[in-house]
């Protein structure tokens, strides 16, 4: 069997729709990715699933990363019940919150907005 190296390309009215790539390449790929812009948000398939089931990003966020709701509170510098209020959607967090508790979970603001 010989060895495909070049690229495929796979062409739909003579634009090209598709590249195929030898697995090794697609490999390099992404571990040499650059870094993404504003129009990337990154989910684990965990929160979608949770999101899906009908909880708050900032629940299923919190449970991902294995943290309490008094652990997350304190991180984000606030109250355990105020955190509770937001997990369960009956109020829509302010931006300056939405950041507090997206620096304490290690991520971005974008990635808590439904």
């Amino acid at each position: 069997m010989s060895v495909h190296i070049d690229p495929q390309i796979i062409k739909k009215d003579g634009k090209p729709v598709f590249a195929v790539i030898p697995w090794n390449e697609y490999q390099k790929l992404l571990h040499n990715r650059i870094e993404s812009d504003e129009s990337d948000v990154w989910f684990p398939n965990e929160v979608v699933k949770a999101n899906v089931r009908g909880e708050s990003l900032i629940k299923a966020w919190r449970e991902y990363l294995k943290l309490t709701q008094a652990e997350l509170a304190s991180k984000a510098g606030m109250k355990q019940s105020a955190l509770a209020r937001l997990e369960s959607n009956t109020t829509n967090p302010r931006k300056s919150t939405l950041m507090k508790l997206a620096e304490a979970m290690g991520i971005t603001v974008d990635q808590l907005i439904d």
